[in-house]
């Protein structure tokens, strides 16, 4: 795992950009296919417009590279919301980075999947089919849920059986439907959805490579858990990245305060 400070967001946002640049182009370069989990929120805007820059400024051929949502909205758990609904999150990803790319770049909208909420467990077997995600962009929640798989008591479910949770339609809890009408939503809790498909614990962990982004002053608590805890649990579902084997931290100092006490490695 690696901890990594960031003074600000636009730095925290460069930080996260050069790496998922450089991880993409080590496979693109060679011809070969990517495959790029990628998440939302106001987290991740400026970093998914120095991600297209830099594609830009390097001429990069991205017919080659393959996006995987962490989740899409639903308003009554059988189909996602439209693509013109303002919380949709393909209309978050063609306004903040697709539509940024340079077309001459070859990205095929095919390419751009989304769980889709009619049949979320194909979801799985796509990714696997398509050889797994080689890098996972992660926010986290201000209750420690990362896409939408929210915490659960330890007594309701094992660590085993919550990292093992597959991509699934399920209802938001309170508390992220309160966060999501703060952030994204402008204060109105009409306009967000009260389900989502979202990707589930098991293709999340098994991404080669996890990238967590944290600049609110609000996650400093659920990310003081992870390092105090210091194991998996699903009262704290990002606390499983604890274990990943290619876990990469960044936050901003501005924001959240850390005293990192763990190994890294």
């Amino acid at each position: 795992m690696k901890f990594e400070s960031a003074k600000d967001y636009g730095a925290m946002s460069a930080i996260g950009a050069s790496i998922i640049f450089d991880d993409a182009m080590a496979h693109l370069s060679r011809g070969e296919r990517y495959n790029l989990g990628l998440a939302t929120g106001n987290t991740m805007i400026e970093l998914y417009a120095q991600i297209a820059e830099k594609f830009n400024t390097a001429r990069s051929d991205l017919s080659l590279l393959s996006t995987w949502n962490l989740d899409e909205y639903s308003l009554d758990g059988k189909s996602a919301v439209l693509h013109d609904h303002p919380l949709s999150y393909w209309k978050y990803m063609h306004e903040n980075l697709f539509a940024k790319f340079d077309p001459a770049l070859g990205f095929r909208e095919e390419n751009a999947h989304f769980p889709d909420p009619a049949m979320p467990d194909a979801y799985d077997p796509a990714i696997a089919a398509a050889g797994g995600l080689h890098l996972q962009l992660l926010g986290i929640g201000f209750n420690g849920h990362i896409a939408f798989n929210e915490p659960m008591c330890e007594d309701e479910i094992s660590e085993e059986a919550f990292a093992a949770l597959p991509t699934r339609v399920l209802p938001l809890s309170k508390e992220t439907i309160e966060q999501n009408t703060a952030l994204t939503a402008g204060g109105d809790s009409s306009l967000v959805p009260r389900y989502a498909a979202t990707m589930g614990m098991a293709p999340i962990l098994a991404a080669k490579k996890c990238l967590l982004l944290a600049c609110f002053k609000e996650q400093t608590a659920p990310l003081k858990a992870i390092i105090e805890k210091g194991r998996p649990t699903p009262f704290l579902p990002a606390s499983y990245l604890w274990e990943h084997p290619d876990f990469h931290l960044v936050y901003t100092t501005d924001k959240i305060e850390l005293r990192i006490c763990a190994p890294i490695r």
